[in-house]
């Protein structure tokens, strides 16, 4: 699988202790926690219209190492190049004479909004230093991996009693309020609860969780990142949730997961074109993500393939949220046999696209999608991983 990147969490850890290192006089840390990104296989858009998803954690992380400091001050510091400046930031405890509030630079407003939302207390200071291998801005949820991660890394110091799924709402929460991103619940579940050699089958509405074995080491999954960038936080995004919900009062319900294809036809005069194509997408895609569940767990590719390039197609013509890039992607990764399947992934507007493909036709995928791509792309071969996680350090 030449010219593609794996991740490498020792490095990772490497970089963070190094830069904790130099941030901090010389000290090492003495906590170490780290989150994955995700990928979602197929289930886009539906998790606010309270429907299913299906995610998988990747290998690549975010790491948070650090230590606590007893004067009530939080000194946070990101190694991320792509992160604006500044890149450290400096603030005190909540109730110790600081109010956290959601400002410049962006990146920390996903470790404060965790801070302040975080169930258990008081929280001493701490000093703590971030490094990602997640792609910023390219669909993988570097967000919630790093709300997760911090999330973690508070509970090494003020354990708070809470289960997995409060865990993952409180994440949420965070990205809601201190992100300002609307976003539904996958991205922080599956930071949270990923499972090595399984993706996770999420209901958005009961907040039920099932795991999808998956340890086929005949079928490989490719992650392609554009490098086209894309800020979610946009009209794009909430504009959608309001159309879906325009969809659903429309048809007299709760949420589109209430809706079939029959209700959306019988409701179809009384919603415009493009609010009837945003339903037509949401409601096909929950129906998809189902099926292609059982076709993963009964191994059928072939099939699950096809539900991939139906659920990218409808991506791109109903719900509008593909570009260009993807598109082409996409298109030259289902030239070559061996591919059964890709779509975009992630919000939309840029970012990557997964592949599922035989394991024996990885380089032939690689030469032929480099040759096509009018772009730079980046290359990712991963596998299902684990959830958060606390390191020990050396």
């Amino acid at each position: 699988m030449d010219g593609a990147r794996v991740a490498d969490l020792a490095s990772l850890l490497a970089t963070a202790r190094e830069g904790y290192r130099r941030a901090f006089g010389g000290v090492d840390p003495t906590i170490a926690v780290s989150a994955p990104g995700r990928v979602n296989l197929i289930g886009e858009h539906t998790d606010y219209n309270q429907g299913f998803v299906l995610p998988m954690a990747l290998e690549m992380r975010t790491v948070l190492v650090g230590s606590p400091r007893e004067d009530g001050i939080i000194s946070i510091v990101t190694t991320a190049e792509e992160a604006e400046e500044p890149k450290r930031v400096t603030f005190s405890v909540p109730g110790a004479g600081g109010v956290l509030e959601p400002g410049e630079p962006r990146w920390a407003n996903y470790v404060k909004g965790i801070i302040h939302h975080y169930p258990a207390g008081p929280l001493p200071g701490l000093n703590a230093v971030i490094a990602s291998n997640v792609p910023l801005g390219g669909g993988l949820s570097s967000s919630a991996s790093l709300e997760v991660a911090t999330y973690t890394f508070l509970q090494q110091l003020c354990p708070d009693g809470q289960d997995l799924v409060s865990k993952a709402l409180v994440c949420q929460k965070a990205e809601h309020t201190f992100a300002m991103m609307p976003c539904g619940i996958m991205d922080q579940f599956i930071s949270v609860m990923g499972k090595e050699g399984h993706a996770l089958l999420i209901d958005c509405r009961s907040l039920e969780v099932r795991l999808v074995p998956w340890t086929d080491s005949n079928v490989a999954v490719l992650v392609i990142d554009s490098n086209v960038r894309h800020i979610l936080t946009g009209s794009e995004y909430p504009t959608r949730q309001c159309q879906c919900e325009e969809a659903a009062k429309g048809l007299g319900k709760v949420s589109l997961r209430e809706a079939s294809m029959a209700d959306l036809e019988d409701a179809k005069g009384r919603l415009s074109e493009e609010v009837y194509r945003r339903a037509r997408h949401v409601i096909g895609e929950i129906e998809r993500t189902l099926r292609a569940a059982e076709a993963l767990q009964s191994r059928d590719y072939r099939r699950f393939g096809q539900l991939m390039v139906e659920s990218h197609n409808s991506l791109r013509d109903d719900y509008e949220v593909s570009c260009p890039e993807l598109d082409e992607l996409v298109s030259a990764a289902m030239e070559i046999p061996g591919v059964y399947g890709s779509r975009m992934t992630g919000g939309g507007f840029g970012g990557c696209t997964v592949t599922l493909l035989e394991s024996r036709a990885a380089v032939d995928v690689l030469k032929h999608i480099k040759e096509k791509y009018s772009g730079t792309a980046t290359f990712y071969f991963t596998k299902p991983s684990d959830g958060a996680k606390v390191h020990l350090l050396p």
